[in-house]
C-alpha cells in the first residue's frame, strides 16, 4: 500500500475535526465546500463550513481548529473552518490565536475582536459569498447527506463518517 494522497490526509483530518466538533454544545451542522468537493487532485486546504448556534461559546470549536491546521500544516497545507449562523449568514472564521481578547495581538484583522471570543470576523478580507453556504453539496454532520456527484474519496469519507458516528 503506498503513501496516502493529500486528499485522503484532508479527509482523514476532517473526520477527526468532525468527531470533535460534532459533541461542541452549539454546533449544528458541519459541512464541507471548495476543492475537496471536486475532483481536484491536490487542493491546498480543505474548507469546513460549521453552523453554529448565537450563544455557542467558540472557544472549543477554535481549539478543535488550531489542532486541524497544525496537523495539516505539517503536510504544508491548511484549513479553514468558516461559521456561519443557523440563518446560513456568514460570521467569519475560527480565530487562529490561542488567546483572544481585544488588543493582544496587533496582527488581528477582526473587525470585532473580542466582541465575541474566537471569532475572527476579518470580512473586510474575506466573506463566504451567501450561494457557497446555501448551496453547501456535502453535510458531513449530524447528518450525512449530499447533492449531485460527488469524488469517490469523498463518498467514501461520508459513508465511514456515517458508520463510526
Amino acid at each position: 500500500m503506498g503513501e496516502r494522497s493529500i486528499r485522503e490526509r484532508f479527509l482523514d483530518e476532517a473526520a477527526r475535526f468532525i468527531r470533535t466538533a460534532g459533541g461542541i454544545p452549539g454546533v449544528r451542522q458541519i459541512a464541507l465546500i471548495g476543492s475537496i468537493v471536486t475532483d481536484k487532485p491536490n487542493p491546498k486546504d480543505i474548507d469546513l463550513l460549521v453552523t453554529v448556534t448565537d450563544d455557542a461559546d467558540l472557544a472549543p470549536l477554535a481549539l478543535c481548529a488550531r489542532r486541524l491546521q497544525g496537523r495539516l500544516q505539517g503536510l504544508n497545507h491548511t484549513a479553514d473552518v468558516f461559521l456561519v449562523d443557523e440563518h446560513g449568514r456568514y460570521l467569519g472564521r475560527t480565530c487562529r490565536w490561542r488567546e483572544c481578547r481585544p488588543g493582544i495581538r496587533r496582527a488581528c484583522e477582526a473587525l470585532h475582536c473580542g466582541r465575541r471570543p474566537y471569532l475572527y470576523d476579518d470580512l473586510a478580507t474575506l466573506t463566504l459569498k451567501a450561494a457557497t453556504i446555501a448551496n453547501a453539496r456535502v453535510h458531513a454532520w449530524p447528518a450525512v447527506k449530499h447533492s449531485g456527484p460527488i469524488p469517490a474519496d469523498v463518498a467514501r469519507f461520508l459513508e465511514a463518517l456515517h458508520h463510526v458516528a
